[in-house]
């Protein structure tokens, strides 16, 4: 993206009252984010934009987007719009598009089959243990671990997709030039080394009440599938869970003792029709049928006979059992594609996760 452009889109996401859908909107009308600032309040007031935003785009923020761009100008780190053809798809479709996401880590994590874990801030050591448990196992089986940074539950399901080699997604309420909450400051910077954090804030943007359920639409939508660990009656991880069933997504939950109130908003979420899991295996057989219907997808798009990498990938695998990093090395795949082509010959009955974080073929040909 050119610098002019760059501007004109930093200008959108700090306009006072434009949320994704106006910018959406702006681009249907105008061709571009450069037209769109440069359209003038004539043209711009009968889309209904708020009369601040109209001065706004007259006089800009210079400081604001000088201080994105220095921030901008870093390895790592980018702006993914909605004009990028990186923008994840699933999140381009739900009702509340963010116009644009702020990354720093590996962007073509986005593209990946991605489950969200969430729960209280205040878990209890069983839930933060599940919660890692959980994350450590479905990150070995594929899966992209997302979850919103926060203390308790979030924590524990980063760090466990980390701790099993796998990849994860931390959706801040914040812009990204800082990390809340601030203990998790080493946690963020693993995140950024090993994944991925995305926000759709701004630079110098601090943690307010409003944005947190703002970023639990992302996480929600990024997702196939929302997995609530432990839940106060009345918690923002019931808010994820409502935002996932608007959105169509699959909703998760772990049942608790009847004594622990962190355990009621999941109760209820069951109750309410989410399913009832014991083992990450309730999971996959929930989200096997999308995993299948993506990965013919993206074959077809490529119409190869079969399915390339999966094909790279048997010939590397025997009957012992293999690590992660020795199929990489075997395979030549990056991470990503690694852990996508793992998942779909696992679902296929082809490949199986075995001790130890390694993965053992089923069926050699003779």
């Amino acid at each position: 993206m050119n610098l002019p452009a760059l501007q004109s889109w930093l200008t959108l996401l700090r306009a006072p009252g434009v949320g994704g859908v106006t910018v959406a909107r702006l681009l249907a009308t105008f061709g571009s984010a450069e037209a769109a600032v440069a359209a003038g309040p004539a043209a711009l007031r009968p889309l209904g934009l708020p009369e601040e935003a109209l001065q706004f785009f007259s006089k800009g923020d210079p400081e604001g987007i000088a201080r994105d761009l220095e921030w901008l100008d870093k390895p790592g780190r980018g702006l993914l719009t909605l004009e990028d053809p990186r923008y994840p798809e699933r999140l381009r479709q739900i009702a509340q598009a963010p116009g644009a996401l702020f990354y720093q880590g590996d962007p073509d994590l986005l593209a990946l089959p991605q489950l969200a874990i969430v729960g209280a801030r205040s878990a209890t050591p069983q839930g933060l243990e599940n919660a890692r448990a959980f994350a450590a196992e479905l990150a070995r089986r594929g899966l992209c671990i997302t979850s919103g940074l926060a203390l308790g539950i979030d924590g524990a399901a980063h760090r466990g997709a980390l701790e099993a080699g796998g990849m994860t997604i931390a959706v801040c309420a914040t812009g990204l030039d800082r990390v809340y909450p601030a203990r998790h400051r080493e946690l963020a910077h693993d995140i950024v080394r090993e994944g991925l954090m995305i926000s759709e804030f701004p630079v110098g943007v601090a943690a307010l009440p409003e944005h947190f359920p703002r970023r639990n639409r992302i996480i929600s939508g990024l997702a196939m599938g929302v997995l609530v660990v432990e839940a106060a009656p009345e918690s923002g991880s019931l808010i994820t869970a409502a935002y996932a069933n608007e959105q169509g997504r699959e909703v998760f939950a772990i049942p608790g003792s009847i004594h622990n109130p962190q355990a009621r908003g999941c109760h209820r979420l069951i109750r309410q029709g989410a399913k009832l899991v014991e083992s990450v295996d309730d999971i996959l057989e929930e989200i096997a049928p999308q995993l299948r219907q993506r990965r013919a997808a993206l074959v077809a798009a490529d119409a190869p006979p079969e399915d390339p990498l999966q094909a790279r990938l048997l010939q590397c695998l025997g009957t012992e059992p293999q690590s992660f990093d020795q199929l990489q090395a075997g395979s030549g795949l990056d991470a990503a594609a690694l852990s996508e082509a793992l998942l779909a010959l696992e679902l296929a009955g082809e490949v199986a996760a075995a001790a130890g974080g390694t993965y053992q073929r089923l069926r050699v040909p003779a």
